[in-house]
């Protein structure tokens, strides 16, 4: 079995979990981000405007907490953040949202 396939859950896709860790662990700029919230950036980062992604630059983190809930609870239609929702606990959430809500040259800045 690969790597490849390891990643996979049974129906072929690949595990939230899995690609969040291997996002997280090889980034030593977030070294401050909450487990979890650097994988966010990789699709919602400043690289997402302009596209079907929203980017989260700019979003209070009570409004991305919201929109986790909306996700976890099935309020708001997903492909993905639905499950990737159900992967972390209330506080977690609001971690990675208070995280996130911070401009990116703070989540760069150096302690």
């Amino acid at each position: 079995m690969t790597w490849h396939d390891r990643t996979k859950d049974r129906r072929g896709v690949f595990s939230a979990p899995v690609l969040l860790a291997a996002l997280a662990a090889g980034s030593p700029a977030f070294a401050d981000a909450p487990p979890g919230a650097t994988a966010c950036t990789g699709c919602h980062g400043p690289a997402a405007l302009g596209t079907a992604i929203p980017s989260l630059e700019g979003h209070a983190a009570a409004d991305i907490v919201v929109q986790m809930q909306a996700f976890l609870t099935g309020q708001r239609e997903s492909t993905v953040m639905d499950r990737i929702a159900k992967g972390f606990s209330e506080e977690e959430t609001r971690a990675i949202a208070e995280w996130l809500a911070n401009p990116e040259a703070a989540r760069h800045a150096e302690p």
